[in-house]
């Protein structure tokens, strides 16, 4: 036996998808939420939710066209954080992290270089000591694009398929791909269903996202905004675009050159640019969301409304009471409403979901990374 350090790798578990899938259905006696589930109703959110109800209400408003404060479905533009607001972040740092560790670190198909070995080191101790390097999110994004330069795009999806199917470091009965909030994607499905249409404006790889939200959520690929790299042709041995010729011989793969990292004030930029449109509804988690909320809630053609989910549930999910704080006193004074995770939602990852220390999670040796 030994401790979970971050270096599972493709711990690929035969049945254990249908064996959460299995539990959580007999113990909640309702179906995980999947794209294939579209509800008209909210699910899995408490019955005395507060952020609930303004949701509810806020939807039934907007689509009475006898209500003043009608919105025509072209307009009903809703954006989401992915990150710590549609899926966990915490098992134990972000889906993009974990994978980035693993493929510099642990994927024996792939051999880093030197410095980019040195970074995923570092930012493999920090995700559980909580002491990441100085400035990890710009070397992430510098070393992520390295990581994966040279796939083509499905190649890149389905290296981030294999990963979803890993062990969630921290819980128990869940993968890194069942690892989404069950109230926040019934919500997505809900606003569908009353004809909003639903982007994702993550700071995480955009086509990573893009196979992470396929299955459960259903949201299609022109729909998912998120950091992006320069992707060239194969045959383009470094010729400018503006010269070379795509052919019939030609694949497009990750060119690996850092775009645009879509946080902060970079998130409204490519929401201007990508969609064109002020949207009436934003959901987020943290300040790299503040101002894709603030945008939000500037739209003066429309009533709109910013939520932002607080990380304040210690029970079911490894909460953190400060940071918690610090978004209720952000609500409070930018004029979000909050969503605690604590009070509003029934369940989190469904009842057969459990936390457990990431220093006391143990697994068996035998347990190889898949080929």
């Amino acid at each position: 036996m030994r401790k979970i350090r971050g270096i599972i790798g493709f711990v690929l578990i035969a049945g254990l998808l249908s064996g959460i899938t299995g539990c959580v259905s007999v113990n909640m006696q309702v179906k995980a939420p999947g794209a294939e589930t579209a509800a008209a109703e909210l699910e899995y959110w408490s019955e005395d939710s507060v952020a609930a109800a303004s949701i509810r209400d806020y939807v039934a408003r907007v689509t009475d066209e006898k209500s003043g404060a009608y919105i025509p479905v072209e307009d009903r533009i809703a954006v989401f954080d992915l990150d710590g607001t549609l899926m966990g972040e915490l098992y134990p740092s972000y889906f993009e992290y974990m994978m980035f560790i693993h493929r510099a670190l642990h994927d024996d198909t792939y051999e880093a270089p030197a410095d980019m070995r040195e970074f995923a080191e570092a930012l493999e101790a920090g995700v559980y000591d909580g002491n990441k390097p100085e400035n990890h999110e710009r070397l992430h994004a510098k070393y992520a694009g390295q990581a994966y330069a040279g796939m083509t795009p499905d190649e890149l999806k389905e290296y981030t398929h294999r990963y979803m199917q890993s062990a969630a470091d921290g819980f128990t009965n869940l993968t890194r791909g069942d690892a989404f909030y069950w109230p926040m994607a019934s919500l997505v499905h809900y606003l569908e269903a009353n004809d909003f249409t639903v982007y994702i404006v993550s700071g995480s790889d955009r086509t990573v996202v893009r196979e992470l939200v396929k299955e459960k959520l259903g949201i299609p690929e022109n729909r998912v905004i998120g950091m992006s790299y320069t992707m060239v042709s194969d045959n383009q041995d470094g010729t400018d675009g503006l010269e070379y010729i795509y052919t019939k011989d030609d694949d497009v793969i990750l060119g690996g050159d850092l775009i645009i990292k879509t946080i902060k004030m970079n998130k409204v930029s490519a929401i201007a640019e990508e969609i064109g449109k002020v949207p009436v509804l934003s959901f987020g988690n943290t300040s790299g969301d503040q101002s894709m909320a603030q945008y939000t809630v500037n739209n003066t053609q429309y009533e709109t409304k910013a939520y932002m989910l607080m990380c304040d549930d210690l029970v079911r999910e490894h909460g953190n009471m400060k940071k918690a704080d610090e978004m209720k006193q952000m609500c409070d004074e930018c004029g979000f409403e909050p969503i605690s995770m604590r009070d509003d939602f029934a369940t989190i990852y469904g009842d057969d979901v459990e936390i457990v220390d990431y220093e006391e999670l143990e697994v068996e040796d035998a347990l190889e990374p898949a080929a």
